[in-house]
């Protein structure tokens, strides 16, 4: 399966990518991942509804606009395997671009896009077909990504340098939430409801310009330059991952539910059930989650240090266990009636997914070799979401219809569960040499 194509290997002499280079074209793709991702979330928990379908119900909407977000998701294997076959054949900085061109255009047509009550059907097909392809692009932008800062680190260093992207998803997250809730305070809800929302989709294409000229800056990383010297490519990289490595992809997979699980249900539902059950303004709650991902964003860093002092699984571990507690937490928190209560339950959430994500960055590339790595890592990040984010928001508004708070609290606690029996699972990677993992 070896392939025939002969390139030559690395010129010693070309210019090395720089840690700064790295980190901010690692750090800047994942927080406009981020950032798109979580404008469509906030929009969806907020207008997309009324917008884009049909008037029924409240609730029937609210459901319509949470399965429209549940269909990037299923979109993102597809991008894996896409983006990973040219990122595993043709090299990781072409790819990382089209990734990034593809989400942003997605993105960007978005706010653009006419809603029901002007072209009728057609506005929820649209806007449906645009998620799938900002799906796709998302699901090759993290795999690349973390192969960008990951094989460019140097000795000992993968967890630090893999905590680059985790960290886009705190900066993002914070653009995002920051930018809904200025125009929250600046626009009434008329004003937002007609045309504010789309603002935050259009600046997208701002944010995308920057990274891809970042990105176009880039020289291939040299754990695939020198794999491609040696002739290491193979003709399919899906075919192979399926055929060789397809445990470490499904347990890789297992280990990133926890991540999804408690970012989506901490900030898309909490969103919505904050404002409609609980009396929130939309500002207030909006401000809430922007002083929790603060510490999501101390926790990333925290994290990815202890992963290459202490080990990938002893830090991930100890942040499964947590996350299956703080499940408990949600009803009593959520319901207190006191604003401290609710800001405790976010920040203790968004903070264990800190913890849980950021050992992701260099642990998923470790668990394939260069010729498959892409696709794998891309594959196990993606499937993941699957289980943990795509449907989350819409289970979760019917666990709550069901049982309550205290169901929605057992979905974070299996998520958490699932996780921590598939890191148990898994090897201890923090040593392994990228270029001669077999």
């Amino acid at each position: 399966m070896t392939s025939a194509i002969a390139t030559p290997a690395r010129d010693e002499t070309q210019p090395v990518n720089s840690t700064a280079r790295v980190a901010t074209a690692s750090f800047i793709g994942t927080a406009i991942e981020f950032y798109d991702f979580y404008v469509y979330a906030t929009a969806a928990a907020l207008v997309i509804g009324p917008v884009f379908f049909p008037a029924t119900s409240t609730t029937a909407q609210t459901l319509a606009a949470f399965l429209s977000f549940g269909i990037a998701f299923l979109a993102r294997p597809l991008g894996s395997a896409l983006f990973g076959h040219f990122g595993d054949r043709v090299g990781r900085k072409s790819t990382l671009v089209a990734s990034l061109l593809l989400m942003g255009v997605c993105t960007t047509l978005i706010g653009v896009l006419p809603g029901y009550s002007s072209i009728g059907a057609w506005a929820p097909i649209l806007l449906c077909l645009l998620r799938f392809g900002q799906g796709l692009g998302l699901g090759g932008e993290w795999g690349g990504a973390a192969l960008l800062a990951t094989e460019n680190a140097p000795p000992g260093k993968r967890g630090w340098f893999g905590m680059f992207p985790q960290l886009g998803p705190s900066i993002g997250f914070l653009a995002a939430n920051g930018l809904f809730l200025t125009l929250a305070m600046t626009l009434s809800d008329e004003q937002f409801k007609d045309w504010g929302w789309r603002i935050p989709f259009l600046l997208s294409a701002v944010l995308v310009m920057v990274g891809l000229y970042v990105r176009l800056k880039l020289e291939e990383t040299p754990v695939f330059a020198n794999a491609v010297a040696r002739h290491e490519r193979v003709k399919v990289p899906l075919l192979e991952l399926f055929s060789q490595y397809w445990a470490p992809m499904l347990l890789g997979a297992g280990a990133m539910v926890v991540c999804y699980a408690l970012f989506y249900i901490s900030t898309v539902f909490s969103l919505s059930y904050g404002i409609t059950s609980l009396g929130y303004t939309r500002e207030t709650f909006l401000g809430l989650l922007c002083f929790a991902v603060v510490f999501m964003a101390l926790a990333t860093p925290l994290s990815a240090w202890a992963s290459d002092r202490y080990g990938r699984k002893p830090v991930l571990i100890v942040g499964g266990v947590l996350a299956i507690l703080s499940g408990f937490l949600m009803e009593p928190l959520l319901t207190h009636g006191s604003t401290w209560a609710v800001a405790l339950f976010l920040s203790i959430e968004l903070f264990l997914m800190g913890v849980t994500f950021a050992p992701m960055g260099a642990l998923l590339p470790e668990l394939f070799p260069t010729r498959v790595r892409y696709t794998g890592a891309s594959a196990a990040y993606n499937l993941g979401g699957i289980v943990g984010a795509s449907a989350a928001p819409f289970f979760a508004q019917q666990l709550v219809a069901m049982g309550g708070l205290s169901w929605v609290g057992g979905y974070v606690s299996a998520a958490a569960l699932l996780s921590l029996l598939a890191v148990l699972c898994l090897k201890e990677t923090r040593n392994a040499d990228l270029q001669k993992i077999a």
